[in-house]
């Protein structure tokens, strides 16, 4: 028997629905609250590579989505002008029978998710979120925005940046902090070379082209913004074509077809990362409340992701709740700090303009330390 058999998780985005699901599937009670009234998605689309597909096969969700995303092998990375400078192959870790990474877009990734959840039984409440709780060596009292109250044996935090669960743990001690740049995308017709993530290392940021779809890519690039802008909808259009000047070959070609600023998707980058256990008595962190990085490694909501797989697994394997997420922490801190630092790092030297940082030698160590067992 479960040593837990109910469970609370706050925030209904990739990482608190993969948690849900995978919490099911192992027979425990889930509840969920998301403090939209609308259960809407942000950004464009999404990049899961080899080991994200891995984890999702291992969640029983691959099959339900292939249909819907662009399976893909490589990583190709280019010169500003378009010159191809080295492909580095994919690994199939979720078997030879699927591909080694998967573009999709948020919104299909999300009706997977949220079906799936609410199929195996999660109960999803819009509009409500934790409002308080209290616990003890039994389980969790927990308050909630709309006045009702309910009783866990362990409460998950998986409500993003600006985590209040992370706030009642640990007060402001964690705050996001702007990193200099933010992210600029905007949704294409694939082109017919876009069979693969291709990235472009420009003269001060880095740009992308992602296939979500037979018939649709995305582009995206950063840019150092020392002061954290607040652009308006009618500028953004300008000022994402401003970001791309110095872009030769396909990226230069699509800059000029930007002209939709209601299409553009802009986001400043901040980031917060947890650096002591994400945990207090029967109260955890995971995904983003306990360490949002950048996309430069494309890699922030594959760890969102392996946190719900990985505590799934440990919840179900014998020992006292303190046990249990000790183990947890254990096979997850160093992985995500990994990812954390070197996304930051990157970021980093694009604003530095170093000339002598390896982008391709880091993408392929990210590839080999994610392709490990969790």
């Amino acid at each position: 028997m479960n040593s837990v058999s109910n469970v609370l998780i706050v925030g209904g985005g990739i990482g608190g629905l993969c948690a849900a699901i995978a919490l099911c599937r192992k027979g425990i009670a889930v509840d969920l609250v998301e403090l939209k009234s609308e259960w809407t998605v942000y950004g464009v689309g999404i990049i899961q590579q080899s080991n994200v597909v891995r984890e999702m096969h291992r969640l029983g969700l691959l099959e339900a989505y292939l249909d819907a995303a662009y399976a893909f092998e490589d990583v190709g990375i280019y010169s500003v002008e378009g010159e191809p400078l080295v492909r580095i192959p994919g690994h199939r870790l979720a078997g030879p029978q699927y591909p080694a990474n998967v573009g999709i877009s948020r919104r299909a990734l999300h009706k997977v998710l949220s079906e799936t959840a609410i199929e195996l039984g999660t109960q999803v409440r819009l509009g409500t979120t934790l409002e308080g709780f209290d616990q003890d060596d039994e389980g969790v009292t927990v308050a909630f925005t709309d006045g009702s109250q309910g009783r866990y044996q362990l409460v998950v935090g998986a409500d993003g940046l600006f985590s209040k669960v992370r706030g009642l743990l640990f007060g402001d001690k964690y705050q996001p902090r702007f990193t200099g740049q933010s992210v600029w995308r905007y949704n294409f017709p694939r082109a017919a070379g876009i069979d693969h993530l291709a990235n472009y290392q420009g003269p001060s940021g880095n740009a992308g082209l992602v296939p979500l779809a037979d018939d649709l890519m995305y582009l995206f690039t950063t840019s150092h913004e020392p002061t954290n802008p607040r652009m308006d909808e009618s500028v953004l259009a300008e000022e994402m074509r401003k970001r791309l000047e110095g872009f030769g070959g396909l990226i230069g070609q699509l800059r000029e077809q930007i002209t939709n600023g209601a299409e553009v998707v802009y986001k400043p980058l901040e980031a917060v990362f947890v650096d002591e256990p994400w945990y207090s008595g029967r109260v955890l962190l995971i995904g983003d409340a306990a360490h949002a990085t950048t996309p430069h490694l494309g890699q922030g909501a594959g760890m969102a992701i392996e946190d719900a797989v990985v505590l799934a697994e440990e919840i179900t394997a014998g020992g006292t709740i303190q046990e249990q997420l000790k183990r947890f922490i254990e096979r997850r801190f160093e992985r995500c700090k990994f990812i954390s630092e070197n996304s930051l790092m990157a970021g980093e030297k694009e604003i530095q303009r170093d000339p002598a940082f390896d982008r391709i030698g880091l993408v392929k160590q990210m590839l080999e330390v994610t392709a490990r067992p969790i």
